[in-house]
């Protein structure tokens, strides 16, 4: 790995914590139901984040993803997980009502989740705006070559 960047710092962190999130979603909820049966295939990690089957699926995937992506992608990945739980969370606060709603008709989401969504949006497109793209980094990392016969 190369030098520490703030996308690298976020997929790592955020990567590694959607893994988590994912996995301890199993033990609360393991359900894959549908909008019909959400209200009762839904359960809340530690009282606040409403999780089933299907979002607990997507935040190992990401996670993993993420993880993965630190050591070569960081920087696109932040952005497009910042963009991505931006506009999910937009969709979340839309469709929630009384606190609890479904986006696609399966992955439950709170208000809580809505506002969970938007801090790893707007880390992730914070984090990606302030890594240089790999080409401008290694331009800066290389020491200017001199032409021959110029002084």
């Amino acid at each position: 790995m190369n030098e520490p960047t703030p996308a690298r710092l976020y997929a790592t962190l955020v990567g590694g914590a959607l893994v988590i999130v994912g996995i301890l979603g199993f033990f609360y909820s393991s359900g894959f139901g549908t909008e019909k049966a959400i209200r009762r295939e839904t359960e809340e990690v530690l009282g606040i984040l409403a999780v089933n089957g299907w979002l607990n699926l997507i935040h190992i995937a990401t996670g993993l993803l993420g993880l993965a992506a630190a050591a070569y992608a960081a920087r696109t990945y932040a952005l497009a997980l910042g963009l991505t739980y931006l506009l999910v969370s937009i969709w979340g606060f839309l469709v929630t009502d009384d606190g609890l709603g479904a986006l696609i008709s399966t992955v439950p989401v709170n208000t809580e989740d809505n506002f969970f969504h938007l801090i790893l949006g707007l880390t992730g497109l914070a984090a990606g705006a302030a890594t240089p793209k790999a080409k401008a980094a290694a331009r800066r990392a290389r020491p200017a070559r001199r032409r021959s016969g110029s002084t």
